[in-house]
């Protein structure tokens, strides 16, 4: 999934694969950076897979066909989730067209959505704003082959080669036993992939056939992506009916005894933050734990927010809270839209 990184992976969707898409489609491709006969590490992961019976001379082939691309690492080292405030963020997803595309995505895979709402508990307007955020609603499904990001990110990208090997040995293994050309397949700079930018690992665990046609495609099949956004929620313990996060007040300046926008689990206490002068606006127990949010503008004032279960389990998908918070925004957009318009 990403799509950012989720499951421990960046998933930054179509934000800056879109910046960088101008490089990547105008870098010619050349061969044998990865050719296993020349790279001993890839002709170990080459070894390795072999060894689980996929096909050597196809494994070969693709890596020898893989190409370095210096705009993939450039791309991963200035995500957006770093250098923005949040009204900067905010503003790259809340056009009103986003929004009213959204609506158009719910009605036209009505039947889907609502059977991803019974069978996984996941809101319709979630699962869009996912989609939404991610590519466009598949609009922006990113323009780098797939195999040329993760062959860069893991044999490049020391800081993360491990984890991006892992995505590499992944991506070809579910390419080449579905039967798929891993030299075709397009994604983001990280290697994200299709409407919901799942990561290969995340397409293996979370992907499902939710059209019921033999085949997990989330590249072309929007009904796979809808099942599989739900699926990826609610194994990763969404709560149905729960909250995602409760408004609060405070001081001008975040206090500095309190740790702000980490994407980690509900942990700090209501009363320890009541002590510091942040008040929940909705019905919390002093003893509950929640996410603390200071939310930035350009104007230097700060919104405060208290992140519930629910909010931790979207940054699961893109591990930043000014991700989840655009989804959560886009989502309760998205979902005044479709009642004003019942």
């Amino acid at each position: 999934m990403t799509s950012g990184f989720a499951h421990g992976r960046s998933r930054f969707g179509w934000l800056l694969s879109l910046v960088v898409s101008v490089t990547a489609s105008s870098t010619a491709f050349g061969a044998g950076e990865y050719d296993p006969a020349t790279k001993p590490e890839v002709k170990s992961l080459v070894d390795m897979l072999a060894s689980k019976g996929i096909d050597r001379q196809k494994l070969t082939e693709a890596m020898r066909n893989a190409t370095h691309q210096q705009s993939i690492i450039d791309a991963m080292n200035r995500p957006a989730e770093r250098r923005l405030r949040w009204d900067e963020y905010r503003d790259l997803f809340m056009q009103p067209e986003r929004v009213q595309a959204g609506v158009k995505f719910v009605k036209t895979y009505e039947d889907a959505m609502q059977r991803a709402e019974s069978e996984y508990g996941v809101p319709r307007e979630i699962i869009a704003a996912i989609i939404g955020v991610e590519t466009y609603y598949g609009r922006n499904t990113g323009k780098y082959r797939v195999v040329d990001a993760l062959s860069t990110l893991a044999f490049d990208y020391p800081k993360r080669s491990d984890f991006f090997r892992g995505e590499l040995e992944a991506y070809l293994a579910l390419t080449l036993r579905q039967g798929l050309d891993p030299l075709e397949l397009k994604g983001s700079y990280a290697g994200a992939m299709g409407y919901p930018q799942f990561m290969p690992t995340s397409y293996q665990a979370y992907a499902v056939d939710f059209n019921g046609d033999g085949v997990k495609d989330l590249w072309k099949e929007p009904e796979d992506a809808i099942g599989s956004v739900a699926n990826y929620f609610r194994r990763h313990h969404w709560q149905t009916g729960g909250p995602i996060l409760v408004e609060a007040t405070g001081p001008d300046v975040p206090p500095e005894s309190i740790t702000f926008n980490k994407a980690s689990p509900p942990s700090v206490s209501v009363a320890s933050l009541e002590q510091a002068g942040i008040r929940p606006q909705g019905a919390l127990p002093s003893n509950a734990n929640v996410i603390p949010l200071a939310l930035n503008f350009a104007d230097g004032h700060y919104r405060y927010v208290l992140g519930l279960d629910n909010f931790y389990v979207i940054t699961r998908y893109n591990h930043s809270h000014l991700y989840a918070m655009a989804v959560t925004t886009l989502a309760e957009r998205i979902k005044e839209a479709l009642a004003q318009e019942s």
